[in-house]
């Protein structure tokens, strides 16, 4: 058998883009002819999935999945919404939260290797790049979750007492309002400065004396932790109460949340097609 150097193995995955375990198969399986290893990788439709992977794939689907009084919550991308709607992809976003449930894959980089042939095969389908993004698991007390209608949001919530029932109607509100932390005292001092920064440049603070200053600025910082704070804020399904009245009447307190949004953080490419239409005429001129 031929032997696949490190070096050999680096040169394939900069020339494919693919893992470095599907670029070391290859290479054994072709006696170390890297030329063979493209073809075949071709033939199979592995090189043509991966030059798809450059592309940016910032649309897609959350799910959510309950196992052994935890949950589970995925995000798998898509480039297009339309394809996020797509049956297959769907199904692919499932089998991928079932393999970490049923697998206890929670390390992202071991649930993408465990799914990655699966991947390849939907990518050559649909003819979009696909990207298993992220998942997390919530266990602990009472786990509740919710998925929004459109499978762009999704929420976990971990109580600490009362029931599935009032952990989900807390993650719906989540969902709806997305409150920065749990309680008031959880808000980061590096987020309460700043937002004392801000207020303190504000006209109306311009001129006062600065005892004046100081209580302004208490009064909106508590007005800031209030709104952006899950346990202060009113209710979305009873807004005359606040959420941790409603935990507390139900007997629970609210240990931990995790909420997903479809595409949060990831940079979209903006493409400016008259720009690349003009480009692609003067090129052909």
């Amino acid at each position: 058998m031929a032997t696949i150097s490190a070096a050999l193995v680096k040169e394939l995955r900069d020339r494919t883009g693919l893992g470095m375990m599907e670029c070391k198969r290859a290479l054994a399986e072709a006696g170390g002819d890297i030329d063979v290893a493209i073809e075949e990788m071709r033939k199979s439709g592995q090189a043509k999935a991966a030059k798809k992977a450059g592309r940016t794939a910032a649309e897609g689907i959350v799910v959510a999945k309950a196992v052994d009084g935890a949950a589970l919550v995925l995000e798998v991308n898509s480039e297009t919404d339309f394809v996020a709607r797509d049956a297959g992809f769907i199904a692919f976003a499932d089998s991928v939260i079932e393999k970490a449930a049923t697998e206890g894959l929670l390390d992202i980089e071991a649930l993408k290797a465990s799914v990655e042939t699966d991947r390849q095969a939907l990518v050559q389908k649909i003819g979009e790049n696909v990207d298993v993004r992220r998942v997390t698991k919530l266990e602990g007390g009472v786990v509740g979750s919710y998925v929004h209608g459109n499978s762009r949001i999704a929420v976990l919530v971990a109580l600490e007492g009362g029931n599935e029932e009032l952990a989900r109607d807390i993650a719906m509100h989540v969902a709806a309002v997305n409150p920065q932390v749990i309680n008031p005292a959880d808000m980061p001092a590096e987020v309460v400065e700043k937002e004392k920064e801000i207020i303190k440049a504000q006209p109306d603070m311009a001129g006062k004396p600065e005892n004046i200053v100081e209580k302004m600025i208490e009064g909106r910082i508590k007005k800031f932790l209030a709104e952006n704070s899950l346990t202060e804020q009113a209710f979305v399904k009873n807004p005359e109460l606040t959420v941790g009245q409603l935990a507390k009447n139900g007997g629970a307190t609210i240990v931990s949340m995790v909420r997903y949004e479809v595409g949060e953080g990831i940079e979209k490419e903006v493409v400016d097609f008259a720009a690349e239409v003009a480009a692609a005429a003067a090129g052909n001129n």
